[in-house]
Formats: structure tokens, sequence, C-alpha cells
């Protein structure tokens, strides 16, 4: 062989090497990384808003008609795509078996009895129950006890419940968690969930539940109420339990402010009191003078409603049976109270953004001209309104081997819906190595990274990811940042004028203005960050000494 034919032979060899490596570096021809960026389009996503968020389909309830009709939608979709079925039974769909419950407030009933007599509260006024989801018809009646937030939490050095015995009493605590609590670790203490586990540990036997005033203006009474009306839900377990309902605590009811002065009339303490104890972190448990007496009427049913799970399998021969989870909520609130005579709940932001996000990100993965390391799961779930249910269920209960899942990407609202922004907030990303990919991928994409600008929300423990993290996998959710590309624009002031005024509301429909776009170029960053974890040697693993690494990691 001479020279020449050498030469010519020995260019060709790297330039196949060149391709290979820029399938992996994300440079290079059509279908390698940079390339198929562009297959993520804000009008596609736009296209995918337009249809689920139609009130045809009637606001996407887990339990209702609408929702049907949009699995059978992202089905479709996913199937167009060429991706594989990856529910159970070699098909789309993952049954999940709820339970749904909702109180009957004519029928149910709060008193108070003390020295000074005794005193029925107003349904809707003065408190609002969550129903019973283990018995049509519960009462209670006993002494109660203030234990401040209702928290123990040992690696804070802090117990609510200090010098406090509450077996058979009724507990009445405030919403949320001590704010000193750093921002994530005051969010899992903030869970409702383990409120609860709390609550019946300490022998507790029901629980009335107030907001400091700050609270009330961010979420306010009337704004609440029809939420709560609206019902619950939990998915149930193989043997016919419901999984995390608590049929120790016998009632359980937010009460208004108007509701809580009435508890705490003539306690030793006052309200004021306890709201400033309460924002210096330095609550203490007392008994109140008095007994309530609670009554809690509700309507049970037992609904199926299905997680749509799609993977696409891996390009290596010893890597390809890990996965790496991508999860968007396809569910909505269903039929709301009316705003500007519109009663369905849209849930155009939340989620059909992040459904659609998802759709074209899986898109953008069947264009590769070869599919990552890992593989990839697409999983479109249910009931995340209701309590993180189609998450959860699938958490404890994957398709595919648990101990295979490397990691959780989420998708929930898509960042950059709401305007071109500068920054992105990774939230949950500080607790495990799926941190450093993140700032990599961000750059990348010319985001910096901010911390969480509203830790009062509690938003790390309010969506699909945190169902991962509770089984010990790590997990992140890419939410916007606050800098906004338009100097004009406020990001702060935007999110929380949405919150405020259209989120779970009639008004989150495809009549505000969004910046499509700007959610392509957001969606690009989940798609680079699911693919990073998918093509590195070495699974995400928990921060040394992290608190959730610790609790749950194992």
């Amino acid at each position: 062989m001479g020279k020449r034919v050498g030469r010519v032979l020995g260019l060709m060899i790297l330039a196949v090497l060149g391709q290979v490596s820029a399938q992996q570096s994300g440079t290079g021809g059509a279908g390698t990384v940079d390339s198929t960026l562009s297959v993520v389009r804000g009008d596609a996503i736009r296209g995918h808003m337009r249809f689920l968020a139609d009130p045809l389909l009637e606001g996407r309830a887990p339990d209702g008609r609408g929702y049907a009709i949009a699995a059978r939608y992202v089905q479709a979709e996913l199937e167009g795509m060429g991706l594989k079925p990856a529910g159970t039974e070699g098909g789309w769909y993952q049954q999940v078996p709820l339970r749904k419950a909702v109180a009957d407030g004519a029928k149910s009933s709060i008193s108070i009895s003390g020295a000074s007599g005794d005193r029925t509260l107003v349904n809707a006024q003065d408190y609002i129950f969550n129903p019973g989801m283990t018995e049509a018809e519960s009462t209670v009646a006993a002494p109660v006890i203030f234990v401040g937030f209702g928290v123990t939490a040992p690696d804070q050095h802090y117990d609510d419940y200090t010098g406090a015995d509450v077996k058979g009493k009724i507990v009445v605590m405030i919403a949320g968690a001590p704010a000193k609590f750093p921002s994530e670790v005051r969010a899992y203490y903030s869970d409702g969930l383990v409120k609860g586990r709390t609550a019946v540990a300490h022998g507790a036997v029901g629980v009335l539940e107030f907001q400091l005033p700050e609270d009330w203006k961010r979420y306010t009474w009337d704004w609440l109420v029809p939420q709560i009306q609206a019902g619950d839900m939990r998915w149930v377990e193989e043997s016919g339990a419901v999984h995390d309902a608590f049929p120790q605590l016998r009632g359980h009811a937010l009460l208004s402010e108007k509701g809580a002065a009435a508890l705490f009339a003539g306690s030793p303490k006052t309200l004021d009191d306890i709201y400033q104890a309460a924002r210096t972190g330095k609550v203490k448990a007392f008994a109140l003078p008095v007994t309530v007496h609670m009554k809690t009427v509700s309507t049970i049913t037992d609904v199926k409603s299905p997680n749509i799970a799609a993977r696409l399998d891996g390009s290596d021969a010893h890597m390809k049976d890990e996965y790496v989870v991508y999860t968007a909520h396809l569910d909505h609130l269903g039929i709301c109270p009316p705003a500007n005579g519109d009663s369905v709940c849209h849930g155009a932001v939340d989620n059909a953004s992040g459904t659609a996000s998802l759709l074209e990100i899986a898109r953008a993965y069947t264009q590769l001209a070869q599919a990552p390391r890992r593989s990839v799961l697409f999983i479109f779930v249910t009931g995340e309104e209701m309590g993180l249910l189609g998450s959860d269920y699938f958490a404890w209960h994957p398709t595919v081997p648990q101990k295979k899942i490397v990691a959780n990407v989420n998708v929930d609202e898509a960042p950059g819906i709401y305007y071109a922004m500068k920054d992105v907030v990774p939230m949950g990303s500080e607790h495990s190595s799926l941190g450093k990919t993140v700032a990599e991928q961000a750059a990348r994409m010319g985001y910096s990274l901010s911390p969480d600008p509203m830790p009062e929300e509690v938003g790390f423990i309010r969506s699909d990811q945190y169902s991962f993290v509770l089984r010990g996998i790590p997990a992140v959710q890419i939410v916007d940042g606050v800098k906004a590309v338009d100097p004009k624009v406020d990001g702060l002031s935007v999110l929380k004028k949405w919150l405020a005024t259209r989120y779970h509301t009639p008004l989150d429909n495809m009549e505000q203005p969004l910046d499509y776009d700007s959610a392509a170029k957001g969606a690009r960053l989940n798609f680079l960050l699911g693919y990073a974890v998918a093509q590195q040697e070495d699974a995400p693993t928990w921060n040394s000494g992290d608190f959730f690494g610790l609790t749950f990691g194992k």
C-alpha cells in the first residue's frame, strides 16, 4: 500500500473519529446534539398547548373524560415519533388506582366547648375540612394542644412537640415550617404528609391548621376554599390500603383567621403573641382551655387514571439497562370557580406547557444519529395537582427496575414560558452531582444560575421531582429565573402576579401573553441536561452529608 493511499485512508479514519467525537461533544452535522436542538420549536410547543388547554378537554381532571383524551393525544404523539411503549404489560399506560374523597360541608361540623360556653363554627367561613380518605364518616371530641408548626426535625435540633403530651388530643399548628431552616429542608418539613406522620407518631387524633398573616396574603381564604372543596386523592396499594392516609387522625381542617381567633379566645397566649414567636422561631407548645368536636362526612369513590410512558433504548451495551427519567404532569384541576364567565381550569402553563415541552424533548431524542448510552424514559404523569400521585406511584412501582433509575428531570411549567430570561433556578440540583451537570449545560445555553427567589412557596416539594427524591433518586426541576433579557421586565413581579391572578384559575389559558420561543430555549436546556446524564460514565450521586441523600439515599 503506497503512502498516498495510506494517507487518504488515514484521513478517512480521522473523519469518522471526528464524527463520533462530534456526536459526543454536541458539534458537527445532522443528527448531532447541536443540530438536534433546532428540532425543539416554539411553534410546536404552542400547538400542543392549544390542544391540551382547549375547553373541550374540560381542564384534564385525572378522573375526567378530558384527561383520557389528553392521554390518547400524548400516546399518539409518542407512537408517531417511533418511541417504544414503557407502561405495564408492554403498553403505553400505567394505570394508577386512585381514591377520591370530597368532604360534605353541609353534613360536617366543628364546635368548640370551653368555660365560656359552646360555639359552633361556620363551614367555609371559619374552617374548611380535608375529606376523610378511609371512612365516609368520622368523629372526634378531644382537648386541644398548640404545637407550633407541628415539626420534629432532629437534624435541625428543633422539636415543636417538646414537653407536649398530645396522645388522644387534637393538635393545632401553623402551616409551613420555621423560616430559619435551609430553604429545601424547610420545604420538606412543611409537607403536610410529613407533619401528619409526626402528629400520628405522637398520638394525636386530629389536626387543626392556620396560616400566618403574611401567608394569607399569598394564598387568600377565598382562593383556598374552592381548592380544598374540590376534594383530595391518594393512590391505593395492592392490599387495598390507601397510601399516605392517616386513619388515626379523625378530623383535619384548615381554620380561617376568624376561625383561629375563635379557637384561641381565652387561651394563655394571644394569636399576635404566637405570630411573633413563630417569626422568630421560638414557639412553644401549650394546652388550650377548650375541647373541640369534629365530624367529617365524605363522599368516597375509586377511580383509575393512567401515566403514559415511552422509552428510547440506550446505545451502550453495558449501560442501556440504566435509565434517565423525564417527567411532566398531564393533569390539571378540571372545572373550577368561574372567572370572566369561564369555569374550565385550562392549565395552559400548568402544565400543558410542560407536557408540550417534554413531547418536543422526546422528539429531539428521536432525531439523534445515535441514542445516548443510557436509556431514557418519558413519563407523563397523572394526579400531580392532587399531591404528586402519578409520579409517586411510578416511583414506588416503576415499570423498569427501580435501582436502575439514575436520575429524574422534571418539567413542570416550561421554563421561559413567561418571558425571555437570562437565568434559571435549578430546583434540587444542589443536593447531588446533578448540580455540576446543570451548571455546565446552563452555561452552554447562555443561562446563569440563581437560587430559589421564592423559598416561601416551598416549590421543591410541590412538583413531581420530589417523588423521586423520596425514593432516593437524585432529581432536578429547572424553573424560571427572574432576570429578564428585556431590562424593562421585572421577572419576580411577573411571576408573583401570575401566581396571584392566574394560578389554578380559568385565566391560565391560551389568551395570556406567553413567550413560546423562550420556552423552546428552556426545553433545549432540559434536553441537554438529560442527554448529558445519559452519556456520563458515572451515575449521579448524592453530595456527601446532604440532608436528602442521608434521609432517603439508602
